[in-house]
C-alpha cells in the first residue's frame, strides 16, 4: 500500500480517475507486451509494404508510388521512431512512474493500431504508371509502305500542321503504318504522351471517352460522371494537363465531333496533334486534316510480300512463278488480301490448285462492283477454302463479338463448345485441344490475328475488313444480329448485342416470335431488368449469355426455355435471386460466378446433365448435402476458395468420375487426403485444379501461375508429414502453418513442385532437411523453378545438414538434381539466416536467373564459402562463385550485410544485367568478376550488360582498394537517374 498512495496522488493531480491509474500501474507489463506486439506488427507491415512497393517499382519500370502509400510510409516511420522513444522512457522509468508509463504505452499502442488499420491493402497495387509516353504497340513488318510512313512523319514534325488524315481502302495497311509511327514517336521522346484509340464502325461517344481516359490511366475519374457533356468537360481538362501529345484515332468511319467527345482542338497553345485513319477522304477533309493517301503496293512490293508468306518451297518452285504472279496481281496490292491469299495457298505445289485459285479470284472480283466489295470477295476466297463446315461456323461466330474486341482463346473455345461446333468427345480437354487446332488453322490462314491481351492471356482479334467479310456471309442468309436497333426477324438464329450500352428493353422492340433463335448474347450491357415476355417466344434458345450485366434477378419465364443448354450470368454483381431451374433439364453449362446469391437456386438438383458448373460465389452460405453427387457428368467444377462456408466433403466428390477442372476448398488435411485417395483409387485424372486446404488463402488478386495448384493455409499443428502425394503439383502455396519445420521429409508431397511459395510460417528452419534423403536416392525439388519465402523468421539455411555430418562434400549435402531447375529465389523477413547460398550448393544452381532478398536482419553474405574450404585452398586463393545464368540480384533492407560473396571470392556471372541495392549500409564492396571463358585474375572486368542501381551516397561510400580500376568500368545508375 505504501506504493499505491503516490500513484493515486499522481492520478488525482492529473484529473484522471484513480481506478484507471491503478489499472495502468498494476498491468504495466501487459500494456508493454501489447505495445511490443502491435509495434512489431506495424514494423512488419511497413516492411512488407516497402518490399511490395519496391517490387512494383522495379518490374516493370516507369512506375511511381501512389500518393497515399507514400504518405502512409513516411508517417509510419515517424510513428515507429516515436514508439522507440516511448520504449526507452519506459525501460528507464522508476517504479513510482508505472502508472504514467502505462498511460503513455497505452496511448502509443492505440495510435499504432490506427496506423495498422489504415495500412495500404496488400491485395491492391501500391504503385501506378508514372509519366510515360505510352507502351509500344505490337505490329508486323512493313513492306513497301515507307513512302507513306515518311510523308506522315514529315507532317508530324511540321509545327504548322495540327491534324493529319491518313486514308485508303480497307486492308491497304493504314493501321500498320500508324502503329510503326506510334512506336517511333515513343522512341523519339519528344512528347509527353502518344495516345492510341480505336474508334470502329459502331461509333459510341462514351466508349471513345472511356478509351482515351484508359490510355491516360484516368478512367476512374471519368466513371464518376454519367452525363456525356460533363464527361467531355472532364476529358478535355485531362488532355489539357497531359501537355504536348499526339492523339491517334484509328479506323474512323464518319465525322467525329471533337467537342462532343472532349478532345481539345489542336493548336499552338496546347501543343497537341491529331492523326486519324479512315477509308474516307471526305472524313479527312471535313475534319480539317492534311490529307495523306496510303496507296496499294507496287507489283514488285506485292510480290515480295506474297513470297514472304507463301512458304520457301513455293519460292523455289520456278514453274509456279508465272501463275503465282497473276494471283498476286488479283490481290490488287492490298497487304491484307496478299497475306490472306498467300496463307491460304501456303505449301501448295500443284499447278492445278494455283490455276483454280486464279480462276476463282477473277470470277469473284468480276461479279461485284465497288472497291470495298472487291476486298471482301478476295477475303472470302480464303474462307471458302476452309474445307470443314464446323471450322467455318467457328470463324463466323467470332463476328458476334464487337468490332476490335480482344477475345481470350479459352473463352472463345468455350463458346464453340456451347454452340456445338466442336463434336462431343471423350473428355472436355479433348474438345479444348480440338478448339486450339481450329484456332491454329484460322490463324495460319490469317483470318484471325493472334494477340496477347492486357492481362497477359492469349487471345485473338479480327481485322475489321475480315469481320465485314464474315458478316457479309451471314447477311446472305440473314441469320445473325450483331448490333442494337436492327430488326428482329422470325427466322433469326443468333443475336449478339454484346456491349451495346442497352439499359432496358422497351416493349416496342421486343421480339414477337423467334422460333429458330438458338443464341442470345447480351453480355456487358448495363441492363438492370429482363422483361418477363422476352423469353416467351424462344422455344429453341440454347445459349443465353447475360454475363457482366446489372440484372438483379431473372424472370420466371426462363423456365420456358426447355432447350437451354448454356446459362451464363458471370460477373452479375447485383444478381441476388434466381427462379427455380428445375425445368431446365437440358442445361449442360451454368456459370453463376461473381454473383451475390446466398443459396443455390431452387431445383438445381434436377440439372443432372450439367457438365460445367461455376459456383465461385463469395456470398454463398452453403453447399446442400447430397447436391454434388447428382452431377455425375461434371467435367468442370469451381467454388470460391476464399469462402469458408463452401468447404467440400471428399465423399460428396467421389461420384464425380469425369471431373477434369476443379477449384475448391477442403476444411482440413483429413478431408483433403480422402479426396486425393479417392482420386487415385478411381484413376481420376484432373487436368487443371486449384485446391485450398484450411482457413487461410492467398489473396484473390494473385494470378494462377500454374495449372495444378494447392494452397495450405492455417492448418493447426500440421507438420507436413500427413499429406498423400497427388497426381502432380506445379504450384504450392503454404501460409501460416507454424508447426512446419522443413518443407521436405520422407512422406512429403512437396518434392515435385515447380513453384513453391511460403508465407508467414514461424517454425520453418530449412527448405530441405538432410535427413529426408540422406538414406535414399531421392532428389527433392528437382523440378522447382520458383522459390518464394516470406515471413520465415527461424529459417537458417535452404538445406539443413544433420549435426553428425560435419563439413560434408557437396554430393553428400545435396543430390545433384536438387534445385537443379531453380530459376528464381525470393526471401523476405528471415531473421536467422546468415549466409544465403553456400558455395557447395552453387553447382546445383546453374539455372538460377534471379535472386531477391529483403528484410533479413542477420544476413551477412549472399554467397559464402565455408571456413574449411578457405583453409583448404589457402587464404590468398580465389574462390569462384559460378552462376552462369544469373541476370538480376536485388538486395533490400539488409542492415548486417557485409558482402555479396566472400572476400576471397570472385563471381562468374556473364549474364548478370542488374544489381539493385537499397538500405544495405554495411555493404562496402562490389565483388570482382572473372569471365566465363579464361582463368585470369579479376582485373577491371564486369559482365557487359551489368548496371548497378542504388543511391549515390552508398555508391560513393564503397571501397575499391583491392581493384582500384574496377569502379571506372561499372555502370552505375542512381535512383531517379
Amino acid at each position: 500500500m505504501e506504493y499505491v498512495k503516490p500513484v493515486v496522488g499522481i492520478a488525482n493531480s492529473l484529473g484522471t480517475p484513480v481506478c484507471k491509474y491503478l489499472k495502468y500501474h498494476r498491468k504495466l507489463n501487459d500494456y508493454v507486451r501489447n505495445f511490443k506486439r502491435i509495434r512489431d506488427e506495424l514494423n512488419c507491415k511497413m516492411e512488407d509494404t516497402e518490399l511490395q512497393l519496391k517490387a512494383e517499382l522495379l518490374r516493370p519500370r516507369g512506375k511511381i508510388p501512389k500518393k497515399g502509400v507514400e504518405i502512409w510510409l513516411k508517417a509510419v516511420k515517424e510513428m515507429i521512431r516515436e514508439a522507440q522513444v516511448v520504449e526507452n522512457k519506459v525501460s528507464n522509468g522508476r517504479y513510482l512512474c508505472r502508472a504514467c508509463n502505462g498511460k503513455l504505452v497505452d496511448k502509443k499502442t492505440r495510435e499504432m493500431k490506427e496506423f495498422l488499420d489504415k495500412a495500404p491493402n496488400a491485395s491492391e497495387a501500391l504503385a501506378m504508371d508514372g509519366p510515360s509516353g505510352g507502351l509500344p504497340l505490337p505490329t508486323s513488318e512493313l513492306v513497301g509502305q515507307e513512302a507513306a510512313r515518311k510523308e506522315i512523319w514529315a507532317c508530324l514534325m511540321q509545327e504548322e500542321i495540327k491534324k493529319i488524315g491518313v486514308w485508303g481502302m480497307g486492308g491497304v495497311g493504314k493501321t500498320t503504318i500508324m502503329k510503326h509511327i506510334h512506336n517511333d514517336l515513343l522512341k523519339e521522346q519528344r512528347l509527353e504522351r502518344v495516345i492510341w484509340v480505336t474508334i470502329s464502325k459502331e461509333f459510341n461517344v462514351m466508349k471513345v471517352q472511356d478509351s482515351i481516359a484508359s490510355a491516360l490511366e484516368a478512367k476512374d475519374y471519368l466513371d464518376k460522371e454519367e452525363d456525356k457533356l460533363r464527361r467531355a468537360a472532364v476529358l478535355s481538362e485531362m488532355l489539357k494537363k497531359v501537355g504536348k501529345h499526339v492523339l491517334i484515332l484509328d479506323d474512323v468511319w464518319d465525322e467525329v465531333s471533337l467537342e462532343e467527345v472532349g478532345i481539345p482542338e489542336p493548336s499552338d497553345s496546347n501543343g497537341c496533334k491529331l492523326v486519324l485513319t479512315t477509308r474516307s477522304e471526305h472524313v479527312c477533309k471535313y475534319m480539317g486534316c492534311t490529307v495523306i493517301k496510303v496507296k496499294p503496293l507496287s507489283a514488285q512490293q506485292a510480290l515480295t510480300l506474297f513470297l514472304s508468306k507463301v512458304g520457301p518451297n513455293i519460292v523455289q518452285n520456278h514453274t509456279l512463278m508465272p501463275i503465282l504472279r497473276l494471283v498476286v496481281k488479283e490481290c490488287a496490292g492490298l497487304p491484307l488480301t496478299i497475306v490472306v491469299v498467300a496463307s491460304t495457298l501456303k505449301g501448295e505445289e500443284d499447278p492445278l490448285i494455283w490455276k483454280n485459285a486464279l480462276r476463282e479470284l477473277k470470277e469473284r472480283i468480276e461479279k461485284v462492283e465497288g472497291v470495298e466489295a472487291k476486298v471482301i470477295e478476295r477475303l472470302k476466297f480464303s474462307f471458302d477454302h476452309l474445307k470443314d463446315e464446323k471450322v467455318k461456323s467457328c470463324f463466323l461466330h467470332c463476328a458476334l463479338f464487337p468490332e476490335d474486341f480482344e477475345i481470350w482463346k479459352d473463352e472463345l473455345i468455350e463458346c464453340w463448345i456451347e454452340e456445338g461446333f466442336i463434336d462431343d468427345m471423350g473428355t472436355r480437354q479433348e474438345m479444348k485441344d480440338k478448339g486450339h487446332v481450329i484456332l491454329k488453322k484460322l490463324g495460319d490462314n490469317c483470318l484471325l490475328e493472334n494477340i496477347t491481351t492486357e492481362f497477359g492471356l492469349h487471345g485473338i482479334k479480327m481485322h475489321d475488313a475480315v469481320r465485314e467479310m464474315a458478316l457479309s456471309i451471314t447477311r446472305m442468309n440473314p441469320r445473325y444480329i450483331v448490333q442494337a436497333g436492327l430488326q428482329w426477324s422470325p427466322d433469326i438464329e443468333k443475336v449478339s448485342l454484346m456491349y451495346n450500352s442497352i439499359t432496358e428493353f422497351p416493349a416496342d422492340v421486343l421480339p414477337t416470335k423467334c422460333q429458330v433463335l438458338t443464341t442470345l448474347l447480351l453480355r456487358g450491357n448495363p441492363v438492370t431488368k429482363i422483361p418477363y415476355s422476352l423469353f416467351m417466344n424462344m422455344p429453341c434458345l440454347s445459349v443465353l449469355n447475360l454475363s457482366f450485366t446489372k440484372i438483379e434477378s431473372l424472370p420466371n419465364s426462363i423456365s420456358e426455355l426447355k432447350n437451354l443448354t448454356t446459362l451464363l450470368v458471370r460477373g452479375c454483381q447485383e444478381l441476388r435471386d434466381l427462379p427455380c431451374l428445375s425445368m431446365l433439364q437440358e442445361l449442360k453449362k451454368l456459370d453463376l460466378s461473381g454473383t451475390k446469391i446466398e443459396e443455390v437456386p431452387e431445383g438445381m438438383d434436377m440439372l443432372i446433365k450439367l457438365r460445367y458448373l461455376d459456383l465461385s460465389v463469395r456470398t454463398l452460405k452453403e453447399i446442400p448435402s447430397g447436391l454434388l453427387p447428382k452431377f455425375v457428368h461434371l467435367q468442370h467444377l469451381s467454388f470460391d476458395v476464399h469462402n469458408e462456408k463452401t468447404s467440400l466433403k471428399a465423399e460428396e466428390m467421389e461420384p464425380l468420375m469425369k471431373l477434369e477442372w476443379f477449384t475448391g476448398r477442403f476444411e482440413d488435411i483429413n478431408e483433403f487426403n480422402k479426396f486425393i485417395s479417392s482420386m487415385q483409387q478411381s484413376k481420376k485424372n484432373l487436368i487443371k485444379y486449384s485446391l485450398q486446404v484450411g482457413s487461410y488463402s492467398v489473396g484473390s488478386n494473385m494470378p494462377h501461375r500454374r495449372d495444378k495448384r494447392v494452397t495450405i493455409g492455417g492448418v493447426h499443428k500440421w507438420e507436413g508429414e500427413l499429406i498423400m502425394h497427388p497426381i502432380e503439383i506445379q504450384e504450392l502455396n503454404i501460409l501460416k502453418c507454424h508447426y512446419l519445420r522443413s518443407l521436405v521429409d520422407d512422406n512429403s508431397f512437396f518434392k515435385n513442385a515447380i513453384d513453391l511459395r511460403v508465407y508467414d510460417c514461424q517454425g520453418i528452419e530449412s527448405v530441405v532437411s538432410l535427413s529426408s534423403f540422406a538414406s535414399s536416392s531421392a532428389h527433392p525439388f528437382q523440378s522447382l523453378e520458383v522459390l518464394y519465402l516470406r515471413g520465415v523468421p527461424k529459417l537458417t539455411a535452404f538445406i539443413m545438414k544433420d549435426a553428425g555430418i560435419g563439413s560434408a562434400t557437396t554430393s553428400t549435402l545435396a543430390p545433384s538434381a536438387t534445385f537443379s531447375h531453380l530459376k528464381e529465389i525470393t526471401i523476405y523477413r528471415s531473421l536467422s539466416m546468415k549466409t544465403l547460398l553456400p558455395h557447395w550448393l552453387l553447382p546445383n544452381l546453374q539455372n538460377l536467373e534471379e535472386i531477391h532478398v529483403g528484410a533479413c536482419s542477420q544476413l551477412v553474405e549472399i554467397l559464402g564459402a565455408a571456413t574449411s574450404e578457405v583453409e583448404e585452398k589457402g587464404s590468398d586463393a580465389l574462390i569462384k562463385f559460378h552462376l552462369p545464368k544469373l541476370r538480376e540480384l536485388e538486395l533490400w533492407a539488409l542492415p548486417n550485410l557485409k558482402s555479396i560473396c566472400s572476400k576471397s571470392g570472385v563471381m562468374v556471372c556473364d549474364s548478370l544485367q542488374l544489381i539493385h541495392i537499397t538500405r544495405c549500409d554495411k555493404l562496402k564492396r562490389i565483388p570482382p568478376f572473372v569471365p566465363l571463358v579464361g582463368n585470369g585474375q579479376p582485373f577491371a572486368y564486369a559482365p557487359p550488360s551489368l548496371t548497378i542501381f542504388s543511391c549515390t551516397e552508398w555508391w560513393e561510400s564503397l571501397e575499391w582498394d583491392d581493384h582500384p580500376n574496377f569502379k571506372n568500368i561499372l555502370r552505375f545508375n542512381p535512383f531517379g537517374g
